[in-house]
């Protein structure tokens, strides 16, 4: 193991792990190897654990005032700092989640029987929502190269009037091409549509590649576009219930002030955790990179080893391994047989789309040993057939 590594990072007893009560570690018993649902199994980070430890002396549990803690501000910092982006801090919405964020905008963008654009393999929530709004789905499969923004045009010309955009793309951890995204805001502002970008993952890039906020692309992109980000998964906060909705022109500004009360509201404890985090969580967050960047390659070693047949290209960002597990057999939802026949607990493939049939989604973001430990188990019930 590389000596750089944050011990608290790498060195996590299982033990300690188990007696926390979030739904990736009490969903399955006590012999299942759980690495689906994305959340880290690392410490939080010391700041956000001062803030919330403060508040709780407090007993400062009450309603949130993002303006006053400041969080707006705090976000513009540290996408200027981590992401290369200047960010108008007035042009900043809380909200409580980013997929409730996306539902709440496409309630006021778009009419029951409208086309909404994914590219699948996508964030399966994506699907619930816009079947939830009674809009239509209109699927852009990913290609070799990533998004197909030709496609995407397609369904635009079509009379689609909105596009969810996962950047970095969960399952597969890809990160779009500037070139990419400049051709999907051109197509959108031709065709009057709205790109609704869920950039969740952006904070844990990692290296060799760059991330490219929608919103920074062009000015096509500033007047059409809406940024979802959010300090939970990078910061593993999602439990706190804090978002934020950005903006880049008047007109973009203009839709968010349509939308309700409820629909800007955080969770102060989410507020409180996501100031300290964009203010003094980037040691932090570097040592969680590190941590990330080395689990890709450790996966890519381990599958070698023990699995030849699953194919596995590594994630440029986030913590989310999409593996093709076709050549093992075990069916359209091979995630299914794994937890059954392994005790390993990963995300089926077949919920991210019709294109994930005979894939999984693997949590890369803990110990190294525990993904040696969840590698092993999986391959010794294939070896046995």
């Amino acid at each position: 193991m590389a000596s750089t590594l944050n011990p608290a990072l790498t060195d996590i007893p299982i033990a300690r792990l188990r007696r926390r009560r979030s739904a990736k570690w009490v969903r399955y018993g006590a012999d299942v190897l759980p690495a689906w649902v994305a959340e880290m199994d690392f410490p939080l980070a010391e700041p956000v654990k001062r803030a919330l430890a403060e508040a709780v002396q407090l007993d400062d549990c009450g309603y949130a005032s993002p303006e006053e803690l400041g969080l707006a501000e705090a976000f513009a910092g540290f996408a200027e700092s981590r992401l290369d982006w200047n960010v108008d801090a007035t042009q900043v919405s809380p909200s409580s989640d980013v997929v409730g964020a996306i539902r709440s905008l496409l309630r006021v963008l778009t009419k029951p029987g409208e086309r909404v654009v994914i590219n699948p393999p996508v964030y399966h929530p994506f699907f619930a929502v816009i079947e939830e709004l009674g809009c239509e789905l209109a699927e852009a499969p990913l290609i070799a190269e990533g998004l197909d923004p030709e496609a995407i045009e397609r369904h635009f010309a079509a009379g689609a009037v909105a596009l969810i955009l996962c950047s970095p793309h969960n399952p597969t951890g890809g990160v779009p091409s500037r070139e990419q995204l400049a051709a999907i805001a051109d197509a959108a502002a031709c065709h009057g549509a709205w790109v609704l970008a869920d950039e969740i993952h952006a904070p844990l890039v990692l290296p060799g590649a760059r991330h490219v906020p929608f919103l920074a692309v062009s000015e096509a992109a500033s007047d059409c576009g809406i940024a979802l980000c959010s300090a939970s998964k990078a910061f593993n906060v999602a439990g706190l219930q804090c978002a934020q909705i950005v903006t880049a022109s008047e007109n973009a500004a203009a839709v968010v002030g349509r939308l309700s009360f409820g629909d800007t509201h955080c969770g102060h404890l989410g507020a409180i955790a996501s100031v300290a985090a964009f203010r003094d969580g980037g040691p932090w967050l570097d040592d969680v990179i590190a941590v990330l960047d080395h689990n890709r390659e450790l996966l890519a070693n381990l599958l070698g080893e023990h699995l030849p047949q699953v194919a596995y290209v590594q994630p440029q960002a986030s913590y989310l391994a999409w593996l093709d597990l076709r050549a093992l057999e075990l069916g359209e939802d091979p995630a299914a047989a794994i937890l059954e026949r392994c005790g390993v607990a990963l995300s089926p493939g077949p919920s991210f789309g019709s294109q994930g049939a005979g894939f999984a989604r693997l949590n890369i973001g803990t110990s190294p040993a525990l993904l040696e430990a969840i590698v092993e188990r999986i391959a010794k019930v294939v070896e046995r057939g």
